[in-house]
């Protein structure tokens, strides 16, 4: 293939500062962060509106160009990372980066594809609003990136993953064409609800440029509290002393392990232990209203009392400014990224019911620490919503690439504990590359067939994202 002449014609419709052959150019759109996934590709192409998109699909279907669209490059399966055979191009949109419109009074916001996440929930603070999707990377993912990987984060207790703030898309196919399904409407019952085909797609059926998105009211009163338990069992029993006790209060419920708030201390600069005393397990809960006169403090303070009463609680510390609360945050944000630190992690993002998820942690260690001996695992996460980031460093002083080398079964270990808690394998990072071969064994012959059959209607020639997910 004349990639030489491919790069010269898209250099016409985007500009040639736009289409990168240069190595070095492309670096940081070839490999993503935890080192799993290093890609080779002709060019980078780097449109800056709708319509350029529109212009680089109509010319890759002409020609049958296969793309892969990239947004911050912060996916953990390698959906966005190019295979290593160099015959895929990069659509990475970063360039489309405005925000459209923003309509406090109606509650929604649109933007662009590349707009960073961050970004986006400070323009809702502008106007007295919440765009509550929240995760570690929200300083360099975008929206397009987290709308296509239907991101979760530590807001979903209250506000639901990113399916749930999405009102409206604008998408280019796989042909070029431009569907503008730009509405804000809350009710909209005519007929197949398309967006929800690009919602958590993976960008396998077609290119997010824009969306519409909900906003909430912003909270005046917020609390947070850091606190010891004995066992994620005890976790549990706080969760649901909580929620009978804050209902749509609660907006945050996050477990922890000591372990990890070793690493965070240890690795993450500025980091300290929040407790006078080390604790087995830690949560973190937050309560918010959008009310000054809602006492928030007041109930925090009676839930934590009366689960200290009951012995379910250890100790607590309730943050006393927003500043510790932010620090709290920090402590849970940066817990994925200090593992880094430790050596290798085998990393998994499953769900389970959520009053299983002690037993299932209970049997998950148990079984991966006699199958690694020494490994030492670290899971973390949303237990209000039943996500857990069960990840597990190497043995200290192990080698790295050994035990890295035993990904796959303890993958298949792992994954059949979740199985057994009828659970899912990919609660919130999708499919990719990574857990593709693994889909079909959670996923009946009709369910795969049905997804088939959407991929082959919208994407005939096989050019979006071509082996990932499916």
């Amino acid at each position: 293939m004349d990639w030489s002449t491919h790069a010269t014609q898209l250099a016409k419709l985007v500009g040639e500062a736009n289409v990168l052959t240069e190595k070095n150019d492309q670096a940081p759109f070839l490999k993503e962060w935890r080192d799993l996934y290093q890609g080779v590709t002709p060019m980078v192409v780097r449109p800056g509106s709708t319509e350029d998109v529109s212009a680089v699909m109509t010319y890759a279907y002409e020609h049958t160009l296969k793309v892969v669209p990239q947004g911050g490059n912060t996916g953990l399966v390698g959906a966005q990372i190019p295979k290593e055979t160099g015959d895929e191009i990069v659509i990475s949109l970063g360039r489309l980066n405005r925000v459209r419109a923003v309509d406090p009074d109606g509650f929604t916001i649109t933007v662009e594809s590349g707009v960073v996440l961050e970004t986006l929930q400070n323009e809702a603070t502008k106007v007295d609003r919440l765009f509550p999707l929240s995760l570690g990377s929200q300083g360099s993912c975008q929206i397009g990136g987290n709308i296509s990987s239907n991101a979760g984060g530590t807001a979903v207790l209250a506000y639901g993953n990113t399916r749930d703030l999405v009102l409206g898309l604008e998408v280019v196919l796989p042909t070029g064409e431009i569907w503008n399904g730009l509405r804000t409407l809350r009710k909209d019952n005519t007929g197949y609800d398309l967006k929800q085909l690009f919602i958590g797609g993976e960008g396998t059926l077609g290119i997010i440029t824009a969306a519409s998105l909900k906003l909430f009211p912003k909270p005046k009163k917020l609390e947070a509290a850091f606190v010891g338990l004995s066992n994620p069992h005890a976790a549990l029993k706080l969760f649901s002393l909580a929620k009978a006790q804050a209902g749509p209060v609660l907006t945050g419920f996050e477990i922890m392990p000591r372990i990890g708030m070793e690493f965070c201390v240890a690795h993450l600069e500025g980091a300290r232990d929040p407790m006078a005393e080390p604790h087995p397990w830690y949560v973190l809960m937050e309560l918010s209203s959008g009310s000054d006169a809602f006492p928030v403090r007041d109930l925090l303070e009676s839930t934590l009392s009366e689960a200290m009463e009951a012995g379910v609680v250890r100790d607590a510390a309730i943050a006393s400014s927003m500043q510790q609360v932010d620090d709290f945050w920090r402590l849970r944000h940066g817990m994925s990224g200090v593992q880094k630190r430790e050596g290798g992690s085998i990393k998994h993002d499953v769900s389970v019911p959520v009053a299983s998820i002690p037993e299932f942690l209970d049997t998950a260690m148990a079984a991966v620490s006699a199958f690694v001996p020494g490994c030492r695992p670290v899971p973390f996460g949303h237990l209000g919503d039943g996500n857990i980031h069960f990840n597990i460093s190497q043995p200290v002083g192990a080698d790295k690439d050994d035990f890295l080398a035993k990904w796959d079964d303890v993958n298949a270990l792992v994954h059949g504990i979740v199985a057994e808690f009828n659970g899912s394998i990919s609660a919130e990072h999708g499919i990719g590359r990574l857990k593709r071969e693994l889909l079909h064994e959670v996923k009946s012959p009709v369910e795969m067939d049905m997804m088939r059959r959407v991929k082959s209607a919208l994407d005939p020639k096989g050019l979006m994202n071509p082996g990932r997910l499916l």
